[in-house]
């Protein structure tokens, strides 16, 4: 049966509601994470966006609501370590809207994409974003990016103003199968992809560079808890040679002393979930999720380093072992971590695990466009090149709540070196 862009759109819409009703009631106006929007904002960003791009931009199609267009059209990006600076965006208003008026805005929007389908077909002789679907392709994207925003946010919030659903699966525990290095031989590595390739991508995995990556050694499965936690109990954040001048300084300056979801609790570690503090023993071989910062020390406490963007996709490179990558912990198959080496069919053809799900994982790459990069979207121009700034890393793989469609090879994510919130976990590389 194919699936009709109303049936797409109907899907990403579906589970972005499920994830809105966790908030308990009079819970829209929190901020549980001081460089993000209330999650108010998001309620109408969603449906800005789409609107902004499909309604108004590829049908140009006069608005219903151009405040809300507007005030709705684009999130904050601040620079973590000077929170005064901020990429563009609109003034955040003394008082946001009501929610019933945001979700009539958003119905309306909804209702108006589900019947723009043979609109935007007619246009696709002279409209590049009309061409295959390609602009809902992107509203979808864009939607099913931000539902994981939502859950790190909502990770963050505290536990009474949240509801737990009867849907939620149980926790997957026990001991994983961490696994040592394992050798990668010398060989090429495919970034991005070309135009062609792909019935949708983002501007920056265009166009597709092979590069040739010598031989190293990597960690088959991403470092846990448990590993980390001997960096802690070692004094790894009281040790400056661990860390980069700029990172010692943060480290300084917010007061980090473990992982953001970790927490002392009578003097015993507990581990922060959705709507739970387990103790961080039954979770021990989870992977640890931290900031870029934090896992390049951990590394030099090690005597490694971090993959680089390319090491990465060779490491991946290959067919997996009777699976596919995709076979992890991604898609919202757990709704949270899950024991490293939990999903051994799918590791790449050299034995390494867990290269996609359970968490994104950090590189040590600069994000930057690939060669022949353009800002190819009408109306986005500043979706990618906007954080080509040099304080924006790039990120591969996928977590727990990383929707299907986002799980492709040329799929590049990225964030702040200092930025602890994501659901992103790590693994160490040496020279070969």
């Amino acid at each position: 049966m194919v699936e009709t862009i109303a049936d797409r759109l109907t899907d990403a819409w579906t589970r972005t509601d499920r994830i809105f009703e966790i908030l308990a009631p009079g819970s829209w106006l929190a901020q549980p994470i001081a460089l993000r929007h209330p999650f108010i904002f998001y309620l109408g960003h969603l449906p800005a966006f789409a609107w902004n791009h499909v309604s108004g931009g590829v049908l140009q199609q006069p608005p219903f609501n151009a405040a809300f267009d507007e005030l709705f059209s684009r999130g904050i990006d601040p620079d973590v370590d000077d929170p005064t600076h901020c990429h563009d965006h609109p003034e955040v208003p003394d008082r946001w809207p009501a929610v019933a008026e945001v979700v009539a805005y958003r119905d309306r929007v909804r209702e108006a994409l589900l019947g723009s389908a043979d609109a935007v077909a007619a246009r696709a002789e002279t409209h590049l974003m009309a061409r295959d679907g390609r602009v809902f392709s992107m509203v979808i994207e864009h939607e099913l990016m931000h539902q994981e925003t939502l859950l790190y946010m909502l990770q963050r919030l505290p536990l009474e103003r949240k509801r737990r659903p009867d849907w939620m699966p149980p926790y997957v525990l026990g001991p994983g199968r961490p696994g040592g290095p394992v050798e990668v031989p010398a060989g090429p590595a495919t970034l991005g992809a070309r135009f062609d390739e792909l019935p949708f991508g983002w501007d920056n995995e265009f166009s597709a560079l092979e590069v040739h990556v010598p031989a190293f050694r990597v960690d088959a499965t991403a470092v846990t808890n448990r590993q980390f936690q001997a960096f802690v109990e070692d004094g790894g954040y009281q040790r400056s040679e661990l860390w980069t001048d700029e990172d010692w300084v943060w480290r300084g300056h917010d007061g980090v002393e473990h992982p953001a979801v970790w927490e002392l609790v009578g003097g015993a570690w507990v581990y922060r979930t959705l709507f739970d503090r387990l103790p961080l023993d039954q979770v021990a071989d989870w992977p640890v999720y931290v900031s870029l910062a934090e896992a390049r020390a951990f590394a030099r406490w090690r005597g490694g380093r971090l993959p680089s963007e390319a090491e990465f996709h060779r490491a991946a490179s290959g067919p997996t072992k009777g699976g596919r990558p995709e076979d992890g912990n991604v898609g919202f198959r757990h709704w949270a971590p899950t024991p490293v080496g939990s999903h051994p069919d799918s590791a790449s053809v050299w034995g390494v695990q867990d290269l996609v799900g359970d968490g994104w994982e950090w590189t040590s790459t600069v994000f930057a466009g690939l060669p022949g990069f353009t800002t190819y979207i009408p109306g986005y121009e500043g979706y990618s090149a906007d954080f080509f700034d040099g304080k924006h890393y790039v990120l591969k793989g996928g977590s727990w709540a990383t929707a299907a469609p986002l799980v492709r090879p040329s799929f590049r994510n990225w964030f702040q070196a200092h930025y602890p919130y994501v659901f992103a976990k790590f693994r160490c590389v040496t020279d070969g």
